[in-house]
């Protein structure tokens, strides 16, 4: 899950706003990968937030926003409950029970749904900051682009390339997937979480953020924010 832009020449971005946009692009990611899945009742998954500057130089000296956008890496490491899974074991999945394929098909969808969330929170981050609107109809799916969210749904595409054999019908799941991914972001619960998980990133002095360690933040944000909540009472998906 790495964050990566589609380069616009025209745009300007302060470099500290897009640090701050980075932390709420994998801070989404992170809160996804634990909270949703935990939600969905499917294994925990070993991730880790990694933030650093990158030594590689410009790709093109008149990109204007190249120079913070190639010395800025972003990544979640891990975070996917299928990780490559043979296509020949989605061909012969008649041969599961029903519970199983359920199982997998709920992997599946998540992995695509904790993708699409970064990307989503980045753009919520930018939204709220500078007091426009934010929903569905404004920021939808090919907007996700503009918040580093490039490789992110290549990814998604490779996943709906295995996960559905007629082609005909990615749209179709796309959208379902993505509307999935803004509820989620959408609950105050999650974006408290998130909002605290960006915090933690923008304090932190070490490049490497483990897996325990933003569990411990997400779990404290819900906990003292939201003592009420519990993952029994799950939201609507």
């Amino acid at each position: 899950m790495k964050r990566n832009y589609q380069i616009d020449v025209t745009c300007h971005i302060n470099d500290q706003d897009l640090i701050r946009q980075i932390a709420f692009h994998e801070a989404g990611h992170a809160a996804a990968i634990y909270l949703y899945n935990k939600q969905k009742q499917l294994p925990p998954v070993f991730f880790q937030i990694t933030i650093k500057e990158s030594d590689r130089p410009k790709k093109n000296p008149l990109d204007t926003c190249s120079l913070s956008h190639d010395h800025i890496v972003a990544v979640v490491e891990g975070g996917r409950l299928i990780q490559s899974l043979p296509v020949a074991l989605i061909e012969s999945a008649h041969y599961f029970s029903g519970t199983e394929q359920d199982a997998y098909r709920t992997a599946f969808e998540a992995d695509m749904i904790n993708m699409l969330i970064g990307p989503l929170a980045e753009a919520k981050h930018v939204a709220l900051r500078d007091d426009e609107q934010f929903n569905a109809q404004l920021v939808n799916i090919n907007a996700l682009h503009y918040y580093g969210g490039t490789s992110d749904l290549e990814k998604v595409n490779e996943y709906l390339e295995v996960f559905i054999a007629t082609k005909s019908q990615h749209d179709k799941k796309m959208s379902e997937l993505f509307n999935k991914a803004f509820q989620f972001i959408s609950s105050p619960v999650h974006w408290k979480a998130i909002e605290c998980l960006a915090d933690y990133i923008l304090n932190n002095r070490e490049n490497t953020i483990g897996c325990e360690e933003a569990i411990a933040v997400l779990d404290e944000s819900i906990s003292e924010k939201f003592p009420a909540y519990s993952f029994a009472d799950k939201l609507s998906f």
